[in-house]
């Protein structure tokens, strides 16, 4: 590649990831309680997303390719951890995304409920919060659009009887 198109990807991959950057805190914020860890994961779903960048192809979202490579990466960190399990000792309000209410308490709750989904279902509630189709949720977690819609609904009723209760 010559430097004016490595200068030029390296722009919009720059651009991009500024404007998504709450994608790669999200996923961390509900997969990883560990400050360092949620450190080291979100250079290396940087990384991951760089490298990869040159075979974006633009089919899909930028935001969707980057959930899609952000939770590939939490998923793979999290299988090769050797490290023994750790709890948050607080409450993690200091690392929900800004756009949330957090003075209400509730979206804590909401997202305390979310952490203890598994791994799958927390990945699909996120993304369907976050305004992702059926389809696009099905691209991102290799299922179908139907599996989807049935997780979904069973997500909503888990996460309701965990609020209530």
């Amino acid at each position: 590649m010559n430097a004016a198109r490595i200068s030029t990807l390296e722009q919009t991959f720059t651009q991009q990831i500024q404007a998504n950057i709450g994608i790669i805190r999200k996923v961390i914020q509900l997969y990883v309680d560990d400050p360092d860890d949620r450190r080291d994961l979100q250079q290396e779903i940087l990384y991951q997303a760089w490298r990869s960048f040159p075979s974006f192809n633009g089919l899909s979202k930028f935001s969707t390719w980057l959930y899609k490579v952000s939770l590939n990466t939490v998923f793979t960190f999290r299988r090769r951890a050797t490290r023994v399990p750790t709890v948050a000792l607080g409450p993690a309000q200091d690392h929900l995304p800004a756009s949330h209410d957090q003075g209400s308490g509730n979206a804590e709750r909401l997202y305390d409920a979310i952490r203890q989904l598994a791994e799958a279902e927390r990945a699909v509630i996120i993304l369907h919060l976050d305004g992702y189709s059926n389809d696009e949720i099905a691209d991102i977690a290799g299922l179908t659009k139907n599996n989807v819609a049935v997780k979904l609904h069973r997500i909503k009723n888990e996460l309701i009887n965990r609020l209530k209760g």
